[in-house]
């Protein structure tokens, strides 16, 4: 909006000086009127002359924005050379002249052609001189004056910015600064109040207030709430020459936003929650979400979820989900339907960055009761302990129960369990469990020194629903026995020296046990009862499990004796005490004057039995001779080829002889003959083989008669026998088939096809008396009921 006014009345003054024209320099700073030549004589008979000022100005005013018809005049220009004869001729320079500013030549009268704007440019610097007309030359100097451009109201204030953004905290103070703004004006600030800006609110009122003279804008109510109302807009309006009538003015829209602060609780939207739960959900289980209303923003609304009291407190748990600020119910613990159906929690809410300001409302926190029922499920088993561990003496008879597992079904049904072991877990089948009291009996004998530990796994099923199942881990541990005698703890090869003295150490010896016993081991060393004082060494028992051979004799001979065994009885000191007897083998050999060994080896002992090089040699010689002859004849016994008599496949032989065929099935009786088998009472002759000449190196043999044998098993096997033995059989595979039904069954035949032959009833009630394996075959044939079916 603007609003121009005119000033009814415009004054135009000029001041006219004058200057002296001679020197130019010399200027008067005064307003003087004109002056004649004054003309001075001194006593050195010089005369001063000095020139009359003609004309001078200052500056001329004029107002903008002129919007009369006719030129405006700006002022005269005149000399007082002028007389008025139109001689004079005024011309004029500078700013705007001839454009802006013209000038009557003739008069000197100055005129503004244009309408002129202060704000564009508010002062023009021009030059005047007054020539002469017929002489050209000028009657005054060239002087310079101003026009200087008045200010009128013409320019309304204008703010920075045409819109503003601001916000300020929700329940602020009044009087709290929440922007300013600032409008400025064109006009002249040094010229009336023209620019003199004051502000005033428009739009916005009762909320907000804005200072008239800074421009700043604030709170005029209390407690303001963002939650009633966020967004406000307020209009303010700046008004030049002092907020008066008349004064042009300009507005803004300034757009404010209530900030949110943290001066509500959480509620929850209703007081009481109900879940459910089966008791088998596993730990960390989600039963479901509960969340608490806070109209406040961002971090003011985020809240913390916690059990604050309750029967439940410690079987459930409850999480804050943060990007949803909902609290989350879980399994803590597990739940059993059999020992409590229902849980009540109180669980609250509160906001986790309180406001220190607004703690006077009240707490900021809220509290809601959560009701969870337990739900009843089929479960698996328990069993009494989380494992079992059972100790058994190794020497335990097989059959004999070496401990118990015991399981329950927790549901209310309580239904029936069985027990088995997994299989996977006992590969060796040495423990077996019964299925309905859970006791675990041994299947093998034990050993501890191959296998101290059995773990095995046993399973509790339930009878009625074998889905349910649970698995314990039973660790069995082996005990010791007693049952393993001490022995040598490794091979030794003993020596005894020719030159030996009597009671020189020429062993010692130690022995180990595969038993542990559990005060450790204790072995003793004695002589064999057989020989308890031996001649030529003794036995010392070092009482540290060990034992020295000591010699007794003074010299030993290679001659007489080139090897001594002297057996020691070891025993140990557990019960049962077990012992062993180790032989110790001393060979005699020859030794230097220190003791050590030189030789032991054959040669020496034959050397030394009068025997030379050369006979030993012949001797072996003669030995391979005998080995090669052995072989050769080896050889040519297995190369040597069997013809055979028969090579038609018809032939009737007891050997398959050739591959991949395929027989005839029971109607083929052409591959051998089978009337053997279906009579055992025939006589057995011995019969050559058909398919490979008779070798008359072999002795026929007989096979022992069996007609009286009845028992078919030993037959078979017999024969079996006879074909594995028999030298002169094929050297390739061979099948030997042999099927015999037997003799007549004291039951006589059991088949029913013949009954449909005879002319009467026949009387099956012996059948009942055959046992539970006839009892079908009774109750089909047995009584008058069955033949009416």
């Amino acid at each position: 909006m603007r609003t121009y006014h005119c000033l009814p009345l415009f004054i135009w003054t000029y001041i006219l000086h004058t200057v002296d024209t001679i020197p130019l320099q010399e200027k008067s700073s005064s307003y003087s009127p004109s002056q004649r030549i004054v003309s001075l004589t001194k006593d050195d008979g010089k005369t001063l002359r000095r020139t009359k000022r003609g004309w001078m100005w200052n500056q001329f005013f004029l107002l903008e924005e002129y919007t009369g018809t006719d030129t405006q005049y700006v002022g005269k220009l005149h000399t007082d050379q002028d007389k008025g004869d139109g001689n004079l001729k005024y011309i004029l320079t500078g700013d705007g002249a001839g454009s802006l500013f013209v000038i009557d030549e003739n008069t000197g009268d100055i005129h503004a052609a244009k309408k002129l704007d202060r704000e564009e440019k508010s002062l023009y610097i021009l030059r005047a001189k007054a020539i002469d007309r017929k002489t050209g030359r000028q009657v005054e100097p060239e002087s310079e004056f101003i026009i200087k451009i008045h200010d009128i109201n013409d320019n309304e204030p204008k703010f920075t910015k045409d819109l503003y953004t601001a916000s300020v905290p929700e329940m602020s103070g009044v009087g709290t600064s929440v922007i300013q703004v600032t409008a400025t004006d064109a006009d002249d600030a040094n010229y009336g109040n023209s620019a003199k800006v004051v502000y005033s609110i428009l739009q916005g009122q009762p909320y907000f207030s804005v200072d008239p003279e800074s421009g700043i804008i604030k709170t005029a109510l209390p407690d303001m709430s963002r939650e009633n109302r966020e967004q406000y807009q307020v209009v303010i309006q700046a008004k030049d020459m002092g907020g008066q009538m008349g004064g042009l003015s300009g507005t803004t829209t300034v757009n404010i936003t209530l900030t949110d602060v943290n001066n509500n609780p959480p509620r929850f939207p209703q007081s009481t929650y109900q879940f459910s739960s089966p008791e088998s959900a596993p730990l960390g289980t989600h039963l479901g979400r509960i969340k608490a209303n806070d109209p406040d923003m961002g971090e003011n609304a985020e809240m913390q979820y916690s059990i604050a009291e309750g029967d439940g407190a410690d079987m459930f748990d409850v999480i804050t989900d943060k990007d949803t600020q909902e609290g989350i119910i879980t399994v803590k613990q597990n739940l059993d339907f059999e020992k409590k159906m229902l849980y009540t929690l109180r669980v609250d809410a509160s906001n986790t960055h309180p406001d220190p300001r607004f703690l006077h409302l009240g707490p900021f926190k809220d509290t809601a009761v959560i009701k969870i029922s337990v739900e009843d499920t089929d479960e698996p088993p328990v069993f009494s302990r989380h494992s079992y561990l059972i100790e058994v003496d190794e020497d335990v008879k097989e059959g004999s129960i070496i401990g118990q597992v015991t399981a329950y079904d927790p549901d209310a049904m309580n239904n029936l369990i069985k027990y088995s072991v997994d299989r996977n877990t006992d590969m060796d089948r040495i423990f077996s469990i019964h299925s309905e009291n859970g006791s675990i009996f041994t299947l093998k004998p034990l050993d501890r020194e191959s296998s101290p530990w059995h773990n095995i796994t046993v399973t509790a099923t339930e009878i009625n629903n074998p889905k349910q199942s649970s698995h314990i881990p039973v660790f069995i541990r082996i005990l010791d026995i007693n049952d393993h005698a001490p022995e040598f703890a490794m091979y030794y090869e003993t020596f005894v020296c020719e030159n030996a003295k009597p009671g020189q150490l020429i062993q010692t010896v130690s022995v180990m046990d595969k038993d542990d016993p559990p005060r450790g081991h204790k072995f003793f060393f004695e002589p064999v009862p057989e020989f308890p004082l031996n001649p030529n060494f003794t036995i010392v028992d070092n009482k540290d499990n060990t034992a020295g051979i000591m010699t007794r004799k003074d010299g030993y001979s290679r001659n007489k004796m080139s090897t001594y065994l002297l057996p020691i009885l070891i025993f140990d000191n557990d019960y049962p005490i077990q012992s062993s007897t180790g032989t110790l083998t001393i060979r005699v050999c020859a030794c230097d004057n220190q003791g050590n060994m030189q030789s032991c080896n054959a040669e020496a002992l034959v050397l030394s039995a009068g025997l030379s090089t050369g006979a030993v040699i012949a001797i072996l010689l003669c030995v391979l001779i005998l080995l090669i002859l052995v072989v050769l004849f080896a050889a040519l016994k297995r190369q040597r080829k069997k013809e055979p008599l028969i090579i038609s496949k018809d032939d009737v032989r007891d050997n398959i002889v050739t591959y991949n065929d395929e027989g005839g099935g029971e109607e083929d009786t052409q591959a051998f003959d089978i009337g053997t088998l279906r009579n055992p009472e025939a006589r057995e002759d011995s019969k050559l083989r058909r398919d490979v000449m008779p070798e008359t190196i072999f002795q026929i043999r007989r096979t022992v008669p069996l007609w009286e044998n009845i028992d078919v098993q030993d037959f078979i096997h017999r024969r079996l026998k006879e074909n594995d033995s028999d030298p002169s059989a094929p050297p390739y595979d061979s099948l030997a088939t042999y099927a015999y039904e037997g003799n007549d069954s004291i039951a006589d035949s059991l088949s029913s096809l013949e009954s449909l032959t005879a002319d009467c009833n026949q009387d099956y009630d012996y059948l009942s008396d055959w046992g539970p394996r006839f009892k079908k075959l009774a109750d089909m044939y047995g009584g008058d009921d069955s033949d009416r079916d």
